[in-house]
């Protein structure tokens, strides 16, 4: 038997191998950093044996596959601590993550005291350097032996796999857990571990079953590597927007009003409708939209003919009973059937098309409160909604546009590198879930597929993300914690036309059916809006900023003079206020710079005298004396041109 291993040397054995034995061949100490295997790229459990010729790599947890295994192993251990503090607990699923590792329990919610307190009880069992070893049981028998242990979730995942499936277990010492694996040779494998947080996850992301109990935690090679990830992680808090965002009192919640439903403060608003007038001024006079404004709720009827009420129902505020009601209303998740019917309104030539509707639309999603997070993700949103109804000959030169449109808006902001390109394709094996037929979702496919290897944007394809009705391009980006979100996406409908009868007259005087591009330019804007919270840690673009000038006098001898610098700043379209406290000047410095302000008008007697503004910014720092109207000036260049400065004041 030869066995290949990653530099390239061939191993010659006269027998069966298992993993764990040839790495110690190769080195006592590979052995012991060993992780798993990866034989013909597919990675095993060390225990596995190896009867033919093969290439082979040793993992460890210097790589990802291998660091994995270590993290899904410690999930073990995570188990077994709960269980050993908290017996009436029962056990879900533990996978590892991109960030490590969780493990859901039905149990009661777990304090910080409990992580801790479970912490400790993980470091003995680790400390005893318990083997796992595996064995396997047929599916009726395996089935009795988890209800012999009172695990009514685990009985329920073997229970749905297939008939005549053996079913694998993972043991250590006394604690056993249903598993696929692979995991490392014993609980001594894990040397730096910590738990992070818990919160509530609903059994199998549904809501309409138990809400369980989440722990999360990550493991690493080293104490070092942990420790800088826990360092990375109190970097990543302090941009998280759910925090920062109510620190610069942005937004807030209010339990009374409603999980997904954020308020927007003077601030936040401020920033949203800065948003919102530059993209429709964009949208109206560069890209030839037109605008219109439909109702925020409509009859079933409507959704009945768009597909929304067979396909997406169980997303919607439904108001009414069909039952027992004459009419049943539903808020809107989306603006895409009113706008047809704008189209529809009069006969349309094949001259007037294309056909760009653009809308500033409110939304609303009954979102699961499980995923609802800030304000990411909400139950009412605001977004940057078009409809493009186009002949079929001008269908990819228009979506071209509308990638165009993106990327501009994207560039603007400051994160075209933040994002990754996705073409969200249909499922063929779900057919329930979608409209129309094979041919018309795999030419569609193809014709995005052609649009973004002609553009040279790179992408992945995802099955199963398309709309029920087409494809789509989704632009995507991460949160701080690594979450991905679609912030802006592009639709390709060959489809809905049919469903409304929407028809322009061509060349011939024939009915043809349009075909429609749902997009947006930037998506939601409480979404973008907490996407720009974290980029930026706060300190947005002046721009963008709710308060882009503060004018601090020096004392209250000087306050009228800073007035009317604030005066003249307010008549030229900047955003200023006057820290009008009788606080001493410094005081009032350091609570600008907290409060993350573009620029400070320092102002006394001599600036007074002179006319002019001491200039402290974020961006140098202290600026000097500058006349005031060349600040102005300054000021408003930066703002119409949208420029985004780099920071290069340390004490900023």
């Amino acid at each position: 038997m030869k066995i290949t291993l990653k530099d390239g040397t061939i191993k010659e054995y006269a027998g069966s191998m298992s993993v764990i034995d040839i790495a110690r061949e190769i080195s006592e100490g590979l052995a012991r950093a060993a992780c798993a295997g990866e034989v013909d790229g597919e990675v095993v459990d060390l225990r596995t044996t190896i009867e033919k010729d093969c290439t082979l790599n040793i993992l460890t947890a210097r790589d990802e596959a291998g660091l994995r295994v270590l993290r899904h192993t410690c999930s073990h251990v995570l188990a077994e601590a709960v269980k050993n503090l908290f017996p009436e607990a029962k056990l879900t699923i533990g996978p590892a993550i991109d960030t490590g590792y969780y493990y859901d329990f039905d149990a009661a919610p777990f304090s910080r005291e409990d992580l801790d307190r479970i912490e400790k009880e993980m470091k003995k069992i680790i400390k005893k350097g318990a083997k796992l070893e595996r064995f396997t049981l047929p599916k009726d028998e395996a089935i009795k032996f988890m209800e012999e242990k009172g695990e009514p979730y685990k009985v329920e995942l073997i229970q749905d796999l297939p008939e005549g499936e053996t079913i694998s277990f993972y043991q250590q010492g006394d604690f056993v857990d249903l598993c696929a694996g692979p995991h490392l040779m014993s609980t001594k494998g894990i040397k730096a571990f910590k738990l992070t947080s818990s919160s509530g996850a609903y059994w199998r992301g549904d809501s309409d079953k138990a809400m369980l109990q989440r722990i999360y935690g990550s493991a690493f090679a080293t104490k070092e590597e942990l420790e800088a990830y826990l360092q990375h992680l109190e970097v990543i808090k302090k941009r998280d927007h759910n925090k920062l965002g109510r620190e610069m009192e942005l937004f807030t919640t209010v339990d009374v009003i409603g999980q997904g439903l954020p308020l927007l403060m003077p601030k936040g608003a401020k920033m949203i409708q800065t948003l919102q007038r530059w993209i429709e001024d964009e949208e109206d006079n560069h890209w030839g939209y037109v605008r219109t404004k439909t109702p925020l709720m409509a009859k079933s009827d409507l959704y009945k003919i768009s597909g929304h009420w067979d396909h997406y129902k169980e997303g919607m505020f439904v108001l009414g009973d069909e039952e027992k009601d004459k009419e049943v209303f539903a808020l809107r998740p989306m603006t895409c059937p009113f706008q047809y019917y704008i189209y529809k309104a009069s006969q349309k030539s094949y001259r007037d098309l294309p056909l760009r509707y653009g809308e500033t639309s409110t939304l609303f999603r009954n979102e699961d409160s499980g995923e609802m997070h800030g304000l990411t993700r909400v139950r009412q949103f605001t977004i940057s909604e078009g409809h493009l109804i186009v002949r079929p000959d001008q269908m990819v030169e228009e979506f071209k546009g509308c990638l165009a449109l993106a990327k501009k808006c994207l560039t603007t902001l400051g994160v075209e590198e933040d994002v990754t390109y996705h073409l969200s394709k249909w499922d063929p094996d779900n057919r329930e879930k979608y409209i129309g037929e094979p041919k018309v979702w795999n030419e569609t496919e193809q014709h995005i597929r052609e649009i973004l290897v002609e553009l040279e944007i790179p992408f992945v394809e995802d099955v199963g993300e398309a709309a029920f009705y087409g494809p789509k391009v989704d632009i995507n980006a991460r949160n701080v914690y690594g979450k991905e979100d679609t912030m802006i996406t592009i639709q390709w409908d060959a489809l809905l036309a049919e469903q409304f009868d929407m028809y322009y007259i061509d060349q011939n005087g024939e009915k043809v059916r349009p075909y429609i591009i749902h997009r947006t330019s930037i998506g939601c804007y409480e979404r973008t809006l907490a996407w720009l919270i974290e980029k930026y840690a706060g300190m947005f673009p002046t721009w963008l900023c709710p308060e882009q000038v503060r004018v601090l006098p020096i004392s209250d001898k000087y306050l009228d003079y800073a007035k009317k610098v604030d005066a003249q700043l307010k008549e030229n379209g900047i955003q200023s206020a006057v820290d009008e406290r009788a606080e001493k000047i410094g005081y009032k410095i350091r609570e600008a710079r907290i409060a993350k302000i573009p620029y400070m008008l320092v102002v006394g007697e001599k600036e007074e005298a002179e006319g002019k503004v001491a200039v402290r910014s974020r961006f140098l720092g202290d600026e000097g004396p500058k006349d005031l109207q060349d600040f102005i000036d300054a000021v408003c260049r930066e703002i119409r041109t949208k420029e985004i400065r780099k920071i290069e004041a340390k004490e900023a």
